[in-house]
């Protein structure tokens, strides 16, 4: 029988400018989300996951300190807690993307990976952080990541998690591929003037490189007050061989599902044998400082 998995993607525009004030503009994307997580089951998900820090604008646009405030702890904090008993609920693996606390002080931009039966497996955090024009102000907000690549053993298959601008960077995708990894996920908040020409090469392009399937996600909408350009959504599942199975439109909040053969992956490799024939002991400059 042929190993099918069904997998989510949610898009989604931003209910609440911080003009509301920061807990009413958390709790209403959380309110928001539970529903959406509630449409992936109906739709038979068994591995969701949701945009760049989903729970409020991509307040990267400024530099503010007030928005330390939407830090919380991974795994003890409420979010987290809140999509344990839903991945329980729904016995659907979550991909959880949120500002993370180690301490005060120290952030990161961070995906937990929620298990079916709501076991939190581990997380992911982003480390390739961007500081540039138009009002993509990462470095005042994260540290870089510190837990390398690390592959997911779920419930339904191995995944992996690459975080926004970490998807211009083949080396960690690379890397996730020699973990295992079988599904990888982009969560992402992008614009177009700046990276919608990228969007649909890069990512499968590295399906094709490393021969797994790609789940890449990109919230809708202009968000007040910054306008810095619309995030175009397009959030998309692509193949081993890096061709786009589904997506979303740009301007309006989706539930992406797919049906992903892992079959295809063995497939893939025993035609394009390029884990075979790499070179790793000719790639140190890569690794030159």
């Amino acid at each position: 029988m042929p190993r099918i998995v069904r997998c989510g993607l949610i898009q989604a525009r931003n209910v609440f400018g911080p003009e509301a004030g920061l807990a009413k503009v958390k709790k209403a994307m959380i309110d928001k989300h539970v529903k959406l997580i509630a449409q992936a089951a109906k739709k038979g998900a068994k591995i969701l996951c949701l945009q760049e820090i989903f729970y409020g604008p991509y307040f990267c646009a400024e530099q503010e300190t007030r928005w330390y405030q939407f830090t919380e702890s991974v795994p003890d904090g409420p979010t987290v807690k809140l999509m344990q008993k839903l991945a329980k609920k729904h016995k659907m693996v979550l991909i959880v993307p949120i500002y993370e606390v180690e301490q005060s002080g120290v952030y990161y931009n961070t995906a937990a990976v929620i298990d079916a039966d709501g076991k939190f497996l581990g997380k992911y955090r982003k480390n390739h952080i961007p500081h540039t024009k138009p009002g993509f102000w990462e470095k005042f907000y994260f540290k870089p990541g510190n837990l390398g690549y690390p592959v997911f053993e779920t419930a339904y298959a191995k995944v992996g998690v690459y975080i926004c601008y970490d998807r211009h960077f083949p080396e960690g995708a690379r890397a996730l591929g020699l973990a295992g990894a079988e599904i990888v996920f982009n969560p992402s908040a992008t614009v177009a003037g700046l990276s919608e020409y990228l969007w649909k090469l890069e990512q499968p392009a590295h399906a094709v490189a490393n021969g797994y399937f790609i789940g890449a996600i990109n919230r809708v909408g202009h968000e007040a007050p910054w306008h810095i350009g619309e995030f175009y959504g397009q959030s998309y599942f692509c193949d081993p061989r890096g061709q786009i199975l589904v997506e979303a439109s740009r301007d309006r909040d989706a539930v992406v599902v797919a049906d992903l053969n892992l079959d295809m992956i063995d497939e893939v490799r025993s035609t394009w044998q390029f884990y075979r024939d790499r070179r790793p002991e000719t790639y140190g400059p890569l690794v030159a400082p």
